[in-house]
């Protein structure tokens, strides 16, 4: 928008008229904000672009200090932060709780493999229910086209990590990585520092729900005996659980066709067991745990098994 006048008054007691006038408008709902020139690593200096979901583009806005353009980065994200918030609740109305949305939003993926011209590609990344879903444009917000997305990995058999200073592989500074249950290792970057925490949040938060789902299938074992596991970097692990009567150690191994996803099964539940340990994720989160796990005991690990 600018702001922009009548012609000047004709008649002295009358005073000159300011008004705002529409030069393009933005649907903020799912829109892309982007600090970076397109597929780099560059930053621009003072300077960001907003794109909508139909295609409208503010064009390249120029801010007179770093402060200002930081400042318009916030609110603008803060923006389609409320709006994506909202939408997700309309959508998760329609959906049972172990199928719900904790996330959505865009993020950059980087191409490992790409030529010197693009790094980077956007994405449109959606965690819901045990499964994390990237899309190349926002499905339609009422949420039917979700399954039509690019399963990424599963949460409960997959790791993921922000990156620090030492392992960024650029210029980025608020990057992550997903690692697949096959292994592959995938590299996201977002725009700014709360943008990277949301998505830290809401990954628990799947991690988290995505235990409160899994059972016993192999053992009479609860996952809080399990004291230590080995593996062979292959396709064997050995777990060593303490009887609970005798308090001795018994080993247990098994050999695996994927041990990625089983060892990121095992950290599943260790993450899953900080996050009761941490008061504020016990406190923001204690009404979806309590309709996740169906009971109001508040305990997670001492009911459940491992997988």
């Amino acid at each position: 928008d600018t702001l922009s006048c009548s012609s000047w008054p004709t008649s002295p007691g009358l005073r000159w008229e300011k008004r705002w006038v529409d030069l393009r408008l933005i649907p903020l709902l799912h829109s892309r904000l982007s600090h970076h020139v397109p597929g780099s690593d560059v930053c621009r200096k003072n300077a960001f672009q907003v794109m909508a979901v139909d295609g409208v583009c503010s064009g390249v806005i120029q801010c007179p200090t770093a402060e200002d353009c930081l400042d318009w980065l916030q609110a603008v994200a803060n923006s389609i932060s409320n709006l994506t918030k909202h939408n997700v609740k309309k959508i998760n109305r329609n959906f049972p709780v172990n199928q719900q949305i904790v996330y959505m939003g865009w993020a950059d993926e980087k191409e490992l493999d790409s030529v010197h011209d693009r790094m980077y590609t956007p994405k449109f990344l959606a965690l819901r229910g045990s499964s994390l879903f990237k899309f190349s444009a926002p499905p339609d917000p009422h949420g039917t086209g979700l399954r039509s997305g690019e399963k990424a990995t599963g949460t409960g058999k997959s790791c993921a990590r922000s990156l620090k200073d030492n392992d960024l592989l650029d210029k980025r500074k608020h990057c992550f990585s997903v690692q697949t249950e096959a292994g592959e290792d995938l590299f996201y970057s977002v725009e700014l520092d709360y943008e990277l925490l949301t998505w830290e949040k809401a990954f628990q938060m799947a991690t988290f729900l995505e235990v409160e789902r899994i059972q016993m299938v192999l053992w009479r074992y609860k996952f809080s005996q399990l004291k230590g596991s080995s593996d062979d970097g292959k396709s064997k692990i050995k777990f060593l659980f303490q009887n609970q009567d005798s308090k001795s150690i018994e080993a247990k191994e098994l050999e695996f066709s994927n041990l990625f996803a089983v060892l990121h099964c095992i950290h599943a539940f260790f993450a899953a067991k900080v996050a009761c340990l941490d008061p504020i994720f016990a406190e923001s989160h204690g009404a979806a745990v309590a309709a996740a796990a169906g009971r109001d005991d508040g305990h997670l690990l001492a009911r459940h098994h491992l997988l």
